[in-house]
Order: C-alpha cells, then sequence, then structure tokens
C-alpha cells in the first residue's frame, strides 16, 4: 500500500479500533522513519483500578513497525509481525506516548540479514512513557522479514 505519510497518519486515527481505544498518530515522519503516537486514560480505555489497561497499551505500539518497514523496504520484501511481549512497569492515569524509530542502520542489517533470500528477525524495544517521561511498559517487537524471490 503507497500512501504519504500524512495519508497514513490521517487513515490511522480513523482507524475504529484505534478510535475506540483512544489511540492517536501525533506525527509520522515524511521519510517514514519515525512515528509518535499517544493515549490519554478516557471512561471507555480504562481498567478496573482507573488506569490504562494493558491491552490498550501493547495496541497503541502494535502494528507500526511493520507499516514503517514495509513503507522503508518497499515491495521486495515479506514483513510480518513474528512475536511481542510487554512488560508492565507503572501503572499511570496520565497521558502515555511512545515514539517509535526505525534507523538506517536497523535497515542496512535487515537488508544484510536478508541476502539470498534468508528469513531475518529483527527485534525492536519499545518504551511507553507517561508526562513526565518515566518508563512505565516495555514492549519487544520480533518482526519477519524476507525477501521476495524475483520473478522470472
Amino acid at each position: 500500500m503507497k500512501l504519504s505519510p500524512k495519508s497514513m497518519k490521517r487513515l490511522l486515527n480513523l482507524y475504529p479500533p484505534y478510535i475506540g481505544a483512544g489511540i492517536k498518530i501525533t506525527h509520522l515522519s515524511q521519510d517514514w522513519r519515525q512515528l509518535h503516537v499517544a493515549m490519554s486514560v478516557r471512561w471507555y480505555n480504562r481498567n478496573a483500578v482507573n488506569t490504562h489497561f494493558g491491552g490498550s497499551l501493547y495496541s497503541m505500539v502494535d502494528p507500526h513497525l511493520m507499516l514503517l518497514l514495509m513503507q522503508l523496504l518497499g515491495r521486495d520484501y515479506f514483513i510480518w509481525d513474528k512475536a511481542a511481549d510487554i512488560e508492565f512497569l507503572k501503572a499511570t492515569k496520565k497521558t502515555v506516548t511512545c515514539v517509535i524509530s526505525i534507523s538506517a542502520n536497523d535497515i542496512e542489517e535487515i537488508k544484510q540479514g536478508t541476502q539470498g533470500g534468508d528469513k531475518y528477525f529483527p527485534t525492536f524495544t519499545l518504551e511507553i512513557k507517561d508526562e513526565m517521561g518515566e518508563v512505565i511498559a516495555r514492549v519487544n517487537k520480533t518482526l519477519y522479514v524476507k525477501s521476495k524471490p524475483l520473478k522470472a
């Protein structure tokens, strides 16, 4: 799917599960290397003790690495989410944010790891922070990346 960063940001912000969870993309860089996402506690997305629901914390970071890599690597690669885990470090009622970044070095490692048609499983660590900059949750995301075979 080839979209401009502005269109992708708009599309993600209109995605019903994100609307329902109160998740908002606040920034998507023109070079597809960085995305900022935020979520405030609302009556409809809090847990039984009035703090952020863990499922929403994970949802706010779930698809973005895959979507960014699809834009950065192009149609010559298969890219899937493979695995994830989340460590909840601190409960909060404050707005939470996460900056998701993919560096030029990350791209180079992926390209090297997929040479010759090999599967590559890059892992990224994402930190979800509160308004004070304190890490409240840490997410490890592993992706599956493989170059597509050349068409004859």
